[in-house]
């Protein structure tokens, strides 16, 4: 299990996440809910070692790996798909992901697998993965995340600026990254889609968790009043 417990972040002198308490089991969906600067990313860097935080503030199966290198982290299972996407211009489709592939675990997700998966990346595989459109950059993105084999996936907005289409293709993909057994942390500017693909949720504002629940219980006027802080 993944887990955090009373997390504190800070930039500098500004403190951006106060006692967030989480946690994340095997197989299950997550989502993370609310505004633009509610303080998701910093949880999901601080998670990832991004952000130096407090050993203990950060646990996995009850190991205390807050502050651990992001490369530590990759080889314990935790992968972060980042905001923007950040792939590599200077490498083709398959150099960036054959850059994961080196430097993950072993696993179930090879490059071949998620051709197999997505065969519309497979004729791009030698173009420049930043001149292919969002949505085809975003499913590298995942893929790339996939192909280091990782037991915790954070997902950071995989779907904005998407189109429809896009949207469908990158959930598609992570369903049968849960359905084999990869848990994943799920940021989400679309409340609805958000809630309608996790188990659970936590509602953020201002660095803390306000909110928390069942997904497909959720009352979703309670939610808006979380997300928008009323």
């Amino acid at each position: 299990m993944l887990r955090t417990e009373g997390l504190g972040a800070c930039y500098g002198l500004f403190q951006a996440l106060f006692d967030v308490s989480i946690h994340v089991g095997p197989s299950e969906v997550v989502a993370l809910i609310g505004s633009n600067g509610a303080g998701k990313s910093t949880l999901f860097r601080s998670i990832v070692g991004s952000v130096r935080v407090d050993p203990h503030s950060v646990r996995l199966n009850d190991v205390p790996i807050g502050g651990d290198s992001e490369r530590r982290l990759l080889n314990r299972g935790i992968v972060m798909v980042p905001e923007g996407r950040r792939l590599f211009p200077s490498l083709s489709v398959l150099e960036n992901l054959q850059l994961a592939a080196r430097n993950g675990r072993q696993g179930q997700w090879t490059i071949a697998r998620l051709f197999d998966e997505l065969a519309v990346l497979r004729p791009l595989s030698k173009r420049p993965a930043t001149s292919l459109s969002g949505g085809q950059q975003q499913l590298v993105a995942v893929g790339r995340a996939l192909v280091a084999n990782p037991s915790y996936l954070l997902c950071d907005e995989v779907s904005l600026g998407l189109s429809p289409l896009a949207v469908t293709d990158v959930y598609a993909l992570l369903r049968k990254a849960r359905a084999g057994g990869t848990s994943i942390v799920l940021v989400e500017h679309n409340v609805n889609r958000a809630l309608s693909e996790s188990d659970r949720f936590y509602c953020m504002q201002k660095g803390r968790v306000v909110l928390e629940g069942n997904s497909g219980t959720a009352d979703r006027a309670q939610v808006a009043q979380a997300y928008f802080g009323v």
